[in-house]
Order: C-alpha cells, then sequence, then structure tokens
C-alpha cells in the first residue's frame, strides 16, 4: 500500500526520521544494539526480551521505533523505497532477529517486527538491502 511516488511531504518525513534518530537516548540504544546484539540463536535473541537484560530498554527503544518508521510506508504515508534509501538501519536488526522471529513472537508479541519484514519484502530497495544485510549478519557471526 505504499505511496507510487515520493512527494516533498515524503522528504519532511524522513528528514525527521533522520533527527529523531540522533537524539542522544536514541543514538545510545541504537549503539549498544549494533555493538552488543548479535544473536546466534533462539534462546539469545529472546533473552533481551527480558525485563532484566541489560539490552532491554535499548531493544525495545529501537525495534519498536523502526515498526513505527517502517510502518509509515506499509500504510502510505511516505513511499517504500524513498524511505529505505537512507533509513535501512532497521533492517540490520530485523536482519539479525529475522531466523528467530518465531520464537520472538511467541515469547512476546505475534506482531513483532511485522512492519519490518513488510518492507523486507515488499519493496526493491528493502529486497536489496536484506540481501546485504543477511550476508552482513552471517559475516559477523562466522557462519557463512
Amino acid at each position: 500500500m505504499s505511496k507510487n511516488a515520493p512527494d516533498h511531504h515524503d522528504a519532511e518525513l524522513v528528514l525527521k526520521v533522520y533527527d529523531l534518530r540522533r537524539e542522544p537516548v536514541m543514538r545510545e540504544s541504537r549503539d549498544s544494539l549494533n555493538r552488543d546484539f548479535w544473536p546466534r540463536n533462539e534462546k539469545e535473541a529472546a533473552a533481551v526480551l527480558a525485563p532484566d537484560h541489560p539490552l532491554n530498554r535499548q531493544y525495545r527503544q529501537v525495534s519498536t521505533y523502526w515498526e513505527m518508521v517502517y510502518g509509515m510506508a506499509k500504510y502510505g504515508v511516505v513511499n517504500a523505497d524513498f524511505l529505505l534509501e537512507s533509513n535501512g538501519e532497521g533492517l540490520l536488526l530485523f536482519a539479525r532477529v529475522e531466523p528467530y522471529l518465531a520464537a520472538i513472537r511467541a515469547a512476546s508479541n505475534a506482531r513483532a517486527f511485522s512492519k519490518a519484514e513488510w518492507i523486507a519484502n515488499s519493496c526493491d530497495v528493502g529486497r536489496t538491502l536484506m540481501d546485504y544485510f543477511r550476508d552482513r549478519v552471517k559475516k559477523k557471526l562466522g557462519t557463512k
């Protein structure tokens, strides 16, 4: 249901999304996950859901942020390809949890990462980015 072509409203939204990513707590949360959250199995992926896990707060903040952002594309508020050309970072998180999505959904919310999953599979830029990020995750984890 994404918009067919971007317009100046899309540009305004993309700039706002970028600005929000720079907020200090959000930046710290993104940095923590990008440095320390690389699950190798279902147990590690689901462990972050526990309220006492050291990355739980960061995980919740970042994953729900990207779900809100990608939801704007899913529901036609912003053009998906245009959005992803400068906002694919959420798909890197999705690529890290994708193999364990069933376990995460069972342990938390059946709709967890549903918008990230949609954008990863529903637009050209999303599919291209996911190919790149899946490969990046495999290399980081030494599974390729």
